[in-house]
This record gives C-alpha cells, structure tokens and sequence, in this order.
C-alpha cells in the first residue's frame, strides 16, 4: 500500500500552482495586449508595464526590465494629458470605442458582428478613459508638488 500525502499539502501546493499559472497568464495578457496598442490607439506602454510588474513577481530577471519602461510609461503619460487638444482627442477616442463597440453588438450586419467584439471595444474606451484620468490626475499632483516646491 501506498502512504497518501496529507490533503493540506496538496491543497496548499495545487493553490500555489494556480495562482502562479494565474499570475503568468493575467501578466502575458497585459504584455501582449499592450504591445498590440503600441501600434494600435491605446493605452501600450502603460499595459505593457502592468504586463512587466506582474511578470515580474514571479520571474525576478523581468524586473530589469520594469525600470525603463515605467519611465517611458510615466513619459508617455503626462504627454498624453499634456495639452486640452490631446486631452480632447483622447476622450473622443475613449468615447468612440464605446459608441462603436456598442454598434458592434447591436447591428448584424458589420464584420464580426456580435457582443464578444462589441465588449472588447466598450472594454478598450473604458480602459483608455481610466487610464486618461489615471495620467491626469498623476500629472496634477506632480505639477502641484513642484509648485510648492519653486
């Protein structure tokens, strides 16, 4: 007869085992989705980030890596927000991918016609619009420190 293992083990190994495939997979995802919106508009380099950080936690030599990205991140954010034109067209793009993704899930006769493509886009505006805010709110409160600081 074979010794069986104590179930907590087991429970405590298969839960490490889970969350790190989950870490891995959620990390790759936002790595991936980000380098696609490099090219595509979108919020890239602040995904990509995310992507980076997540991976990172469970393999240590990504966060070389982490350092230089967040700050062509963090760049790349206050430029975002840097004037009311850009802060304009970045909230009609927002906006514009909701509209869009909302057509795609109600008119059937568009490519890919459907909710799964329609979500993407609704979830594609809501993600760029937070993350429009996100940079605007870090820009202000950076500016507003080196106001009190001159």
């Amino acid at each position: 007869m074979r010794a069986r293992a104590a179930p907590e083990i087991l429970d405590t190994t298969e839960e490490v085992t889970v969350k790190r495939v989950g870490v891995v997979v959620l990390g790759t995802v936002l790595l991936l989705v980000g380098i696609a919106l490099l090219v595509l508009p979108g919020p890239g380099l602040l995904l990509v980030l995310a992507g980076l950080v997540t991976l990172a936690s469970e393999f240590p030599k990504l966060e070389r890596y982490v350092d230089p990205v967040r700050d062509r991140a963090m760049k790349a954010a206050e430029d975002s927000v840097s004037t009311p034109l850009r802060i304009a067209f970045s909230v009609a793009a927002g906006l514009g991918l909701i509209a869009v993704g909302v057509v795609w899930g109600v008119v059937e006769w568009v490519p890919l016609a459907g909710w799964s493509t329609g979500t993407s886009l609704i979830l594609s505006g809501l993600v760029l619009l937070g993350l429009l805010g996100w940079s605007y709110r870090k820009v202000r409160a950076r500016r507003g420190t080196a106001r009190s600081r001159g």
